[in-house]
């Protein structure tokens, strides 16, 4: 048996997958890795409540104020604002396509690539002006063919994406 190794774009999937493990959102787990030209991860992110707000719903119906969509943070959003770094030219992995107010901060922030895995809401309002924004800003989006499956054990707990 020949010894391989993880192929790139696995792996920084596998980091976003590894991160959105963090996320508490009992529907929708997503993570984000950016990694800069040298392949050098530089910041990685999880959808979760602003900090210090862990008491916000997770609720998907209601009113407005009783769910989830007037407080979460997405990945994408939270790996940008992790980190003090330049994205000029870096790649975004993200185990979900960016919903519009995410591609509008991907453009602003410099990013250039979206890699992601999963478009489950493509056919929405929402994904077809975010994959405008990306579009007309120059950023390419590359859905990544192969799934990656996450499966980590912390003691006696194991975790799956």
């Amino acid at each position: 048996m020949k010894n391989e190794s993880l192929y790139w774009d696995g792996y920084f999937m596998a980091l976003a997958k590894v991160s959105a493990m963090r996320s508490k959102d009992p529907s929708t787990k997503v993570g984000a890795c950016i990694i800069n030209g040298k392949k050098r991860v530089i910041s990685l992110g999880y959808n979760g409540m602003p900090k210090g707000n862990d008491l916000f719903p997770w609720g998907r119906s209601g009113d407005a104020i009783e769910t989830k969509y007037a407080y979460v943070v997405h990945a994408e959003m939270n790996a940008i604002l992790n980190t003090n770094q330049n994205f000029e030219d870096c790649i975004i992995y993200t185990s979900l396509y960016p919903c519009s107010n995410c591609a509008k901060t991907i453009a602003q922030s410099g990013i250039k690539t979206v890699i992601y895995e999963d478009d489950k809401y493509h056919d929405t309002e929402d994904a077809l002006i975010a994959r405008t924004i990306l579009s007309e800003s120059g950023i390419e989006t590359r859905k990544l063919e192969i799934p990656t499956n996450v499966e980590v054990s912390v003691g006696e707990h194991v975790f799956k994406d």
